[in-house]
């Protein structure tokens, strides 16, 4: 009887946790965020050490912004650093917003 109930607040424990565990706290959706975009941007090493660290940093104004917002920076930043214009910025915006 005793070890029967000891299995039942056991499973009953485990359930309880398992539905917290589902919901996320801000911190876990930031990190998932800044993960996904230093993904999308496919940093590796220091590259993504930094940007990890910018993007999770309290008052980062990058932690707020959604992965395509954050795609769409970098690749602004990008065309802007190749001094594209026109269609040859409109094309290279394209592919660049494209990659996965």
């Amino acid at each position: 009887m005793k070890s029967c109930l000891l299995a039942i607040m056991a499973a009953g424990l485990l359930i309880a946790g398992g539905a917290s565990a589902a919901e996320k706290t801000a911190q876990q959706e930031k990190m998932t965020m800044c993960n996904q975009s230093a993904g999308t941007q496919n940093l590796k090493g220091d590259a993504r050490k930094s940007f990890m660290s910018d993007c999770l940093k309290k008052d980062s104004k990058m932690g707020s912004m959604t992965p395509q917002q954050m795609k769409m920076k970098t690749c602004n930043a990008d065309a802007a650093d190749k001094k594209l214009a026109g269609d040859a910025r409109k094309t290279f915006m394209s592919s660049c917003l494209k990659k996965s």
